[in-house]
């Protein structure tokens, strides 16, 4: 306990020292995930100040920022995670982990390409990168000749040096927390290049907490506003993951092939206490988890301005958890409720893709995609051990589904690009087991986008685009909160949610580091997935209706040396969401589960390159979000969330980072409805008030 409380302080004193050595601050590695979500504890360096040396506009391709090695020298990067993460106005997006690979992937390019798995993060590819194998790093804003964009209006593409070299990094990490569960982690990984060969293996010990742990209090009124209890709360979740993965890129046969392999072991566990003089109710959930993956890439040229790209993915999970529920009344146990859950699911993908340079101007694309996912899991509810039925709880669920694209961009002029391209995917859902039922769908996916850049540094980008969200298998099963006593019924009549977008976003780029962006975007969603009603009291996830989103999204950057304040830069970003649909149960229109309506991260960041240092301050003013469930309401406000930090690098290759993260009580109301009526009675309201615990991330990274 004494050495925990001295490495806390110390991290904590490291910190403020910077700040107060300063005057300034620099920004934070992650937002909060807020109650009863999971972060990684070994958080990635961020973004630490600007330098005298601005990008290059490249002068073909006015989409196109470039950015040298020596924009990055101040910061002393040791990975090429660290120079991405310093690109102005960008923020790496590992994407969304959806079925199949169109449009799941990130925002990175290697060279021109993406990570031979869809699993295997940009993060990660970045963080097994050296720095001084990068030759630059190119910022693509709208679109480019022979570029994959993915779906993205923005992402960066990092060109590598050849020749040889071998280099290791040695990562330690740790989460401390104020009188909570402490975890530690770390890798290693080696990577060795010859040429045009690469290859890397990585050992990972990872964690992740959340950063809502904390003591509280707990009240309960009835409808009539009598107290009817008054509990003490605490909670705490954690977990880990082991992991081992190969990299491997040479040519082969006239072409490149990139291959990857991971496999890993997880756990995660979490629990909830509520307690009074006259009650204790207990909640406690665990998981283990193995999974793998295998992912191979090949490109090749096939003739000039002719190059074909295929890609084999496979990837499997086996599950099994157990969530348990407990009460004891005026010393009297009541029977235990019991959910557990044994289950496996797959991801099969291959895809080919021909691109045709037709001239420096115009690119075309044309390819097509199969894909086989599956989910076969066994669940079982139980009250004082004897077993409750519940819809679908025990389930196989596979999908068929292959699409055709084709897409053209054309560079009309250095100032215009246009983008179009279109989708047809079919697919074929069949769940048996508790439930059998057989579906088949089909959607076109139109895009267009046009980016126009009248002059140096602006940029207008408009996009119109119909996108089919991705079906989370497990919503077909049966599922549990145990937490807040609520059982779900599997659904069999689920659909993919479908979005028309239309987006259209202006871009200014100003004092070499600055932007300033601001983008609005409407979404007519149609069959929104949410909360629905099902008989014998259930409700389960389904499509509720048709729906929008309205979004105004804000990210300003500001370098402060014109200011005064040498190496410094103010950030502030935020989405504004307004949600509409028509709740299932009322009739009533309200928002739509789980969108938060703003989130604004406003924040200092500075370098001390005299000192080796690099520190900064976020704050998160107001957050929070609502989940609208058939029989309740769940939503949780939180204020004034800080994360301060610093990183010393006293040698070019050893940098010690330290952060300490820290936000006032945030409120949890749960409202419980007494019937489904239109004008649902209230059976009682809930109000958890809870002070999250203070804690410090600390991480020492040695390259050799």
């Amino acid at each position: 306990m004494m050495t925990k409380t001295m490495l806390m302080a110390t991290a904590a004193m490291l910190c403020i020292a910077s700040a107060a050595h300063a005057g300034d601050a620099d920004k934070a590695t992650t937002a909060p995930t807020g109650p009863t979500a999971t972060q990684e504890a070994a958080q990635n360096p961020v973004p630490t100040g600007p330098t005298d040396k601005a990008p290059l506009d490249d002068a073909s391709q006015r989409g196109v920022l470039v950015f040298q090695p020596e924009f990055f020298a101040a910061q002393r990067p040791n990975t090429a995670q660290d120079m991405v993460n310093r690109v102005p106005g960008f923020i790496i997006n590992d994407g969304a982990g959806t079925r199949g690979f169109e449009g799941a992937v990130g925002n990175i390019l290697i060279n021109g390409d993406r990570p031979a798995s869809k699993n295997d993060t940009s993060s990660n590819v970045l963080g097994r990168i050296p720095a001084n194998r990068v030759e630059r790093i190119e910022l693509i804003r709208g679109g480019a000749p022979g570029v994959d964009m993915q779906g993205y209006s923005v992402i960066v593409n990092v060109i590598l040096k050849k020749g040889v070299s071998r280099q290791s990094i040695l990562t330690w990490n740790a989460m401390l927390f104020d009188g909570g569960h402490d975890i530690y982690g770390g890798s290693y990984q080696f990577t060795a290049t010859n040429g045009d060969k690469t290859w890397s293996v990585t050992l990972s010990d990872g964690m992740g907490s959340s950063d809502s742990n904390g003591p509280g209090t707990n009240v309960r009124h009835d409808g009539t506003g009598k107290l009817i209890r008054d509990e003490k709360f605490l909670n705490d979740g954690y977990g880990g993951g082991r992991s081992v993965r190969g990299n491997l890129s040479t040519p082969f046969k006239g072409g490149k092939l990139e291959t990857t392999a991971r496999f890993g072991v997880n756990d995660w566990q979490q629990w909830q206490q509520l307690s009074s003089p006259v009650a204790l109710r207990r909640s406690d959930y665990a998981e283990e988890s193995h999974s793998g993956e295998l992912g191979l890439t090949y490109t090749r040229p096939l003739a000039p301005r002719w190059i074909l790209e295929t890609r084999a993915m496979y990837s499997f999970e086996n599950f099994d958890n157990a969530s348990t529920s407990d009460e004891t009344l005026n010393g009297a146990a009541n029977p235990q409720q019991r959910f557990t859950a044994d289950g496996d699911d797959s991801e099969s993908i291959l895809r080919g893709l021909l691109r045709h340079d037709y001239n420096k101007a115009i690119t075309i694309e044309a390819g097509a995609e199969v894909a086989y996912n599956m989910l076969d899991v066994k669940q079982a509810y139980s009250v004082g051990g004897t077993p409750v039925p519940l819809p679908s709880a025990s389930v196989k669920v596979e999908e068929l589904r292959g699409e055709a694209f084709t897409k053209a961009t054309w560079r009309v002029n250095p100032k215009l690009t246009l983008e179009g391209g279109l989708r047809l995917e079919k697919s074929t859902i069949k769940q048996s087991g508790d439930a059998s039922n057989e579906k088949s769908f089909f959607y076109a996916k139109p895009r267009f986008l046009a980016t126009w850049t009248p002059v140096a540094n602006n940029q207008l980008r408009v996009r119109f685009e119909r996108e089919l969200g991705q079906l989370d298998f497990e919503d077909f099963a049966a599922s549990s909160d145990l937490e807040d006593e609520t059982v779900y019924g599997g659904n069999v009549d689920l659909k993919p949610e479908q979005r028309w977008i239309s987006e259209i976003g202006y871009e200014r780029r100003f004092w070499g580091e600055g932007v300033v962006s601001i983008t609005y975007r409407h979404d007519e969603i149609i069959g929104v997935i949410d909360r629905l009603p099902l008989p014998d009291n259930l409700s389960a996830t389904g499509n509720i209706g048709d729906g929008t989103l309205d979004r105004l999204s804000l990210n300003i950057v500001v370098p402060t040396d014109k200011l005064g304040i040498k190496g410094g830069r103010f950030t502030f970003k935020n989405d504004w969401n307004e949600t509409h649909v028509k709740d299932p149960t009322t009739g009533k229109d309200r928002p739509i589960t789980q969108v938060r309506p703003t989130q604004a991260n406003i924040g200092f960041q500075q370098d001390l390159p005299r000192h080796r240092i690099q520190w900064g301050i976020n704050w998160l003013p107001l957050l929070g979000q609502g989940t609208y469930d058939v029989d309740q309401t769940n939503v949780w406000r939180g204020a004034n969330y800080y994360e301060l930090f610093t990183e010393y690098k006293p040698t070019p290759t050893l940098a010690i980072r330290a952060q300490l993260n820290l936000w006032d009580d945030f409120t949890i109301r749960r409202t419980v409805f007494a019937n489904r009526a239109p004008e649902r009675a209230v059976a009682y309201v809930e109000d958890r008030a809870i002070n999250p615990r203070t804690f410090v991330s600390l991480r020492v990274r040695k390259t050799f």
